[in-house]
């Protein structure tokens, strides 16, 4: 059983007996799967690290600013005090098992963060006391809102200069459209915080100087905070019991609900979005983390709870059927994380129906191949324990699997099903490289491979005129550090060339022309001809083909033959090179020859009629527009602005918060590059900013210029 591979050392405090640990594996309602999602810097690596300490996982809290938190183990992590990659790590608390996800905040790796919120059940948004709701804290907030997780609200730093409970509370409502469940009220700010009011317990909880969490006495609530205490419970009771329609009625007869309905209502609401329980303290002081615990187990959703994973049919639709978390289920998981470290490569999974057991042959839903389980293993953030079996509920990491990649769906031989496929975003920004020494080449290439397995928003390609390996990605910091762990991690030195743009080209105007192959040369000729329209497309059509011949001019068989040669050369514009988008062709006469005309002949004709084509429809070079999001200090508006419409940016929105104003706009990647420098000497260090791809939009005319001559430059230079 899972339960016994967890060694003595981390039995949690109330150290269970054997037999309910046995209970447990099979209570399905015991299990949390949680994530802890924010901001960068808000707190979120230390509040697991408190949650791991309090529920007895390690012994000793590492700090993220001496760089030796638990789940930060990659060097990059250690140094940079980002968490880069998700760790897995599973603890007990009060007879519940929890499996605590580690997301990262930063921008560039929200792929990550929508990966975890797929496998989790529920979640804990921290938010910094002082810096309240961030641009990041809003993009994760909204995947969350489209994966349905439920969520608590960890309101930290609340000892920080300039930290105010009540504030970020406001922006909750202001800038999420989330309705708070004040759940703790802060007793004391900044340096005089000492403790947080239990609203629904009308309880003080205190703690001492020692700074150790187990060091708090419950005591009654401070004279000065019982009226606020007292409206804050009236508050919530009501917002509770809005849940229960008989619950209500009797509450507006002058019956006072019983804690426990109380809790069931929470939990209803919780579960359904209607509200997110909102609880506040210091993670790094250890104040009001118990709490927070306590609020996983009673509000947050088992896995029998949330709404199973819909099954799909090969092209992505829900064909009606579900993954239902059951041990007795045929066995469905979701492959949503795989990591090479150095115990070999993991390949998380979260388990959704049925048991798993070692030596169990499983099927890859995707690739169509079987793989045999030869080690599973429980993550204890670096470290691992064993395991013989495990069951639906359940994330695991497996040992190494061959051919399984992120979002892959695992099943059982005799029942394939597909879990919803992950969509992953386009990358915009490309980076050529090339080893510093001449062997390089191969240690590159391995490392490579494992790193496009580990994330789908990275992809690798080589240019075949100059063979450089160009790595694609979501940003700046993506490539950076992907970089970086090419050089520590597997130790390959690389010369990287300047960053690049995804341009992209298109057509603007509709023309009707026509194009004949013909070649003579002794036995069988080639002939075919086409008279065919091209026209601008839809916005994110890619490439439509239609046929309108009628009379058999150009026989039926051939019919793909022309869409197939126009199709291949939508990879190569005529402008620069740059792949083609949206760009409709209608055939709608032709000819042919008896003899000499075939499928290879009408390709041929439709490749020549592109080239021919495309530069008479007006063809046009489009750019990456990013969606950006920047936070800015009162006083440095104007000059974040002036900055903005430099950089060419349209500005969409402005909303002025309390720390500061939030400016929205659509900026052309081509003009972000470096901005994180110039926008903190701008702001003198406080301003932040996130983006994510929008669309593609035409260049100017000056810009298109400088491009095509860059890009023929390169060509000619080869």
């Amino acid at each position: 059983m899972v339960m016994f591979a967890l060694s003595n050392a981390i039995l949690p405090p109330n150290n269970l007996s054997t037999l309910l640990r046995v209970k447990l594996m099979a209570d399905l309602s015991k299990y949390r799967n949680i994530g802890i999602f924010a901001h960068v810097d808000a707190g979120k690596t230390t509040t697991t690290e408190r949650i791991l300490k309090l529920t007895g996982t390690i012994h000793k809290s590492g700090e993220t600013h001496d760089g030796e938190s638990t789940t930060d183990f990659m060097e990059q992590e250690a140094e940079r005090g980002i968490t880069i990659q998700s760790a897995a790590v599973s603890c007990f608390w009060k007879d519940h098992r929890f499996n605590v996800i580690d997301t990262p905040g930063h921008v560039d790796f929200t792929v990550e963060v929508y990966r975890s919120l797929k496998v989790l059940d529920g979640g804990v948004g921290v938010f910094c006391g002082s810096g309240g709701v961030e641009p990041q804290s809003e993009t994760n907030w909204r995947y969350a809102n489209e994966s349905g997780v439920a969520r608590i609200i960890f309101v930290n730093k609340l000892d920080r200069m300039g930290a105010d409970f009540y504030r970020v509370t406001e922006q909750v409502q202001k800038v999420l459209g989330a309705v708070p469940l004040v759940m703790t009220l802060p007793i004391g700010i900044e340096d005089e915080f000492v403790g947080v009011v239990d609203v629904l317990n009308k309880q003080a909880y205190v703690w001492d100087e020692t700074g150790l969490p187990e060091n708090y006495s419950i005591v009654d609530v401070p004279a000065d905070m019982v009226e606020k205490t007292d409206e804050y419970h009236e508050f919530l009771v009501e917002t509770a019991v809005e849940q229960d329609d008989d619950l209500m009625e009797a509450y507006m007869e002058g019956e006072m609900p019983s804690v426990e309905d109380i809790k069931r209502c929470i939990r209803k609401g919780t579960r359904d979005l209607a509200f997110f329980p909102t609880y506040c303290g210091s993670a790094f002081k250890n104040k009001g983390m118990q709490l927070i615990l306590d609020a996983v187990v009673d509000y947050l959703p088992a896995p029998t709870e949330v709404d199973p994973q819909p099954l799909m049919d090969e092209e992505g639709n829900e064909n009606g059927e579900h993954a239902i978390v059951s041990a007795d289920e045929p066995f469905k998981a979701l492959a949503f994380k795989i990591m090479d470290d150095r115990f070999g490569a993991l390949t998380f999974v979260r388990i959704y129906s049925g048991k798993l057991n070692k030596g169990d042959t499983i099927l890859n839903a995707f690739t169509g191949k079987t793989e045999r389980v030869g080690r599973m293993v429980e993550m204890q953030a670096d470290d691992r324990k064993e395991l013989t079996s495990a069951q639906a509920g359940d994330i695991i990491a497996i040992v190494g699997m061959k051919n399984v990649q992120t979002g892959h769906t695992l099943c059982d031989p005799k029942h394939p099903v597909t879990l919803e496929p992950m969509v992953f975003p386009t990358p915009v920004i490309s980076i050529a490289v090339q080893p510093k020494d001449k062997g390089g080449n191969e240690k590159m290439g391995v490392a490579i491979g494992k790193m496009v397995a580990e994330d789908p928003s990275f992809q690798v390609e080589t240019d075949e005129d100059s063979g450089e390996t160009i790595l694609k990605g979501m940003g700046e910091l993506h490539l950076d550090i992907k970089v970086d762990i090419l050089k520590r991690t597997y130790g390959v030195d690389l010369i990287v060339g300047q960053p690049q743009v995804a341009y992209r080209e298109t057509i603007t105007r509709e023309i009707e022309d026509s194009y004949t192959h013909k070649k003579q040369s002794g036995g069988s000729g080639q002939f075919g001809k086409i008279d065919y329209r091209i026209k601008p497309g839809e916005a994110n059509s890619g490439f439509t083909f239609t046929s309108s011949v009628v009379g058999g001019n150009v026989p039926k068989e051939f019919w793909p033959a022309v869409e197939k040669g126009f199709k291949s050369m939508m990879n190569e514009g005529v402008l620069a090179g740059f792949p083609v988008l949206d760009v409709e062709v209608e055939l709608f006469d032709g000819g042919f020859h008896a003899v000499d005309s075939s499928a290879i002949a009408f390709e041929i004709a439709a490749k020549g009629a592109f080239r021919q084509s495309i530069p008479k429809a007006g063809a046009q070079l489009l750019e990456p527009i990013m969606k950006v999001d920047v936070f800015t200090p009162e006083d440095h508006v104007g000059d974040v602005i002036g900055d903005l419409n430099r950089r060419r940016g349209m500005l969409s929105d402005q909303e002025a918060g309390l720390t500061g104003v939030r400016i929205k706009a659509d900026v052309p990647l081509s003009e972000m590059f470096g901005y994180i420098g110039s926008l903190r000497t701008m702001t003198s260090g406080r301003g932040q900013f996130s983006m994510e791809f929008s669309h593609y939009a035409a260049c100017p005319q000056n810009v298109a210029d400088t491009v095509i001559a860059a890009e023929k430059e390169k060509k000619a230079a080869k």
